[in-house]
């Protein structure tokens, strides 16, 4: 690494570099391989011969003060400050001793972490706000992440197994902040109900050109007659993308929103390019606060998985090797009229040949 001038600035964060553990900032750039020791350790080895001993613990992605002071507790105890978060919401602890690993792991055990993540099984489920924060959410994101790792947490533990990794994760709508297009399993927010409009307020609280330009899909156009705006159902796609713009066009249904299954995604190259995820489930309910039918889904695929892929095979992949119809026939999904590829439903699905479609 360069050595870089001090910033002098309150713009942005300081410089990674300050935060490396020794070890990591000597070797930066000379690591030889790592090994997966179990499900919550793993090393990493330098060319010089240093080793790194990473311990990775779960954590909501949602958290408090306390739950930051009682890592950094942990961190100054065992690991002389040092800690990371993962691009997973994962929080790894990082010692440059074998020595260290034990009783780094049972202070971890003894406050209450849960150790794993690592290897062939399930890591921290990456998620969106949901109700929390999100106002055009159409499901909770991080109450369904709850109930599926009370369900599914042997699997983060290591206490069970699966072909390879299998990565989970939950957006509260379509639009997808949370990016979760690419993942083995993936839950997504769905509405099924249009906008409403108010038309007495758009005038007041919503600029109309942005409104219209929001829209996707073209389905928005102004209604001149309202001084308001109108929608074109056939062309909408119900992301709620307009709502975020202008709040007189809500889109929130208690009803009717739900969540969809989306399965085969994966974001790493090896063996085949990254995959885009392809519907699985078009809607199930909003059953909270456990959501019983979304996490029977999720069990199906994953038992399905277990039992008929092969090692090394993510999700995607061994899809591909069944193919879609034994795909349908071994999780007893029912195959309907959203898993035909329209743009409608705004993500890619079943089949895009055109022969099919057609």
């Amino acid at each position: 690494m360069s050595d870089l001038p001090e910033r002098q600035t309150d713009i942005g964060p300081p410089h990674y570099e300050q935060f490396l553990p020794p070890v990591i900032k000597n070797n930066y750039g000379k690591w030889k391989y790592h090994e997966e020791i179990d499900a919550g350790h793993m090393v990493h080895v330098s060319e010089t011969g240093d080793k790194v001993h990473t311990v990775r613990v779960a954590s909501p992605r949602l958290i408090s003060t306390d739950f930051i002071r009682d890592l950094c507790n942990i961190a100054e105890k065992y690991c002389d400050g040092h800690l990371r978060f993962t691009t997973r919401n994962n929080v790894e602890f990082m010692v440059d001793d074998e020595s260290k690993v034990a009783p780094l792991v049972k202070g971890l055990k003894d406050s209450g972490f849960l150790v794993g993540g690592i290897g062939p099984g399930i890591s921290n489920v990456v998620h969106t706000q949901g109700w929390v924060h999100c106002h055009s959410a159409a499901t909770d994101a991080s109450g369904l992440t709850k109930a599926l790792m009370d369900e599914f947490h042997e699997y983060f533990t290591g206490a069970k197994t699966l072909p390879n990794r299998v990565r989970l994760a939950v957006a509260c709508c379509v639009n997808m902040c949370g990016a979760v297009h690419c993942s083995d399993i993936a839950l997504v927010g769905v509405h099924k109900t249009p906008p409403r409009i108010d038309h007495d307020n758009i005038k007041n609280f919503c600029e109309v050109p942005s409104t219209i330009g929001s829209c996707p899909t073209t389905a928005i156009s102004p209604d001149p007659a309202k001084k308001s705006v109108k929608i074109k159902l056939e062309k909408c796609m119900y992301c709620g993308n307009c709502y975020s713009v202008c709040p007189s066009m809500p889109i929130a249904d208690a009803k009717n929103d739900g969540v969809a299954v989306v399965v085969g995604g994966k974001v790493a190259n090896l063996r085949k390019p990254p995959k885009f995820s392809k519907l699985a489930v078009p809607w199930l309910p909003n059953n909270a606060p456990r959501w019983p039918e979304v996490v029977q889904a999720v069990k199906t695929v994953l038992e399905a998985y277990e039992a008929g892929a092969k090692k090394h095979e993510r999700v995607g992949e061994w899809v591909d090797r069944i193919g879609w119809e034994k795909f349908f026939e071994v999780t007893g999904f029912e195959f309907m009229i959203q898993h035909v590829d329209d743009f409608t439903f705004a993500r890619e699905t079943w089949r895009t040949a055109a022969t099919f479609k057609w």
